[in-house]
């Protein structure tokens, strides 16, 4: 691994690169937040892709192009002089001591819970008006349920034992069923999306990070029917005109790789 002062050139040169960019490159020189912003978003997916593969060649990568997007707002920032990047250095590595005060000041904390207990206590005396205001409004529907549900429990309101959210879970799926039954669309959605809700909560008592978990299951999914479609394919058949018990068959066969 590299020295600290390695590092520290390395993140020079990159913020020299930058400069460079903006001031020579037509394209660069055009950017803005706005166009950049979808850019950003995709580049956070494509490092998420690269962890869940876990190919940390990829994810060296990744992190770079992500750096590379921190580096260029923070140079946009700088030429209308709102910030420049040793703000954004500054004012992260500020709120990290003040939130860690179990580090950098006198409380004792003796686990995970209470560190995320007092992260979010920490939070509302900085001026925040609910727990839940640190959650994007843009965030995917699985992703915004799992930091809700981790937000309130770091105030404390949280079931207390993962029986209690099984069987909530049970009590949802009972309900969606009678919603099954009386097909009122609208409240079938609804109940649909209390049993998700659940099921999340449930995974976060088991300890399981539901994006990942259906993430990976995605992936199984793909792997599994491009290996039904191939092997489809091979035989000259096309799937529309398999049976059901046919791609069982082929399916079968790729639940063993």
């Amino acid at each position: 691994m590299h020295s600290r002062k390695n590092q520290l050139e390395a993140l020079d040169r990159l913020l020299t690169i930058m400069d460079e960019l903006r001031a020579q490159c037509p394209w660069d020189k055009k950017q803005t937040m706005q166009s950049l912003r979808h850019l950003t978003i995709e580049e956070t997916y494509e490092l998420g892709d690269a962890i869940l593969d876990n190919n940390l060649d990829e994810v060296k990568k990744e992190l770079g192009d992500l750096l590379l997007h921190i580096i260029f707002y923070a140079k946009i920032g700088s030429e209308t002089k709102d910030f420049d990047i040793a703000d954004v250095a500054h004012g992260i590595s500020e709120k990290l001591i003040n939130r860690h005060p179990h580090i950098y000041g006198d409380i004792t904390v003796e686990n995970e819970d209470q560190v995320k207990q007092n992260w979010e206590n920490i939070k509302l005396k900085e001026g925040k008006k609910s727990v839940l205001e640190g959650v994007p409004n843009s965030l995917p529907a699985l992703v915004k349920a799992n930091r809700i549900q981790e937000k309130v429990a770091g105030v404390g309101f949280d079931w207390e034992e993962p029986t209690q959210v099984f069987e909530k879970v049970q009590e949802e799926l009972s309900e969606l069923q009678e919603e099954v039954k009386n097909q009122n669309p609208d409240r079938l959605e609804a109940e649909f999306g209390d049993v998700l809700f659940s099921m999340i909560n449930y995974a976060r008592f088991l300890n399981v990070n539901p994006e990942n978990a259906l993430e990976r299951t995605n992936k199984k999914f793909i792997k599994r029917f491009q290996y039904l479609e191939a092997k489809a394919k091979a035989s000259g058949k096309a799937l529309k005109d398999m049976t059901l018990a046919e791609m069982d068959v082929f399916w079968e066969q790729a639940k063993s790789l």
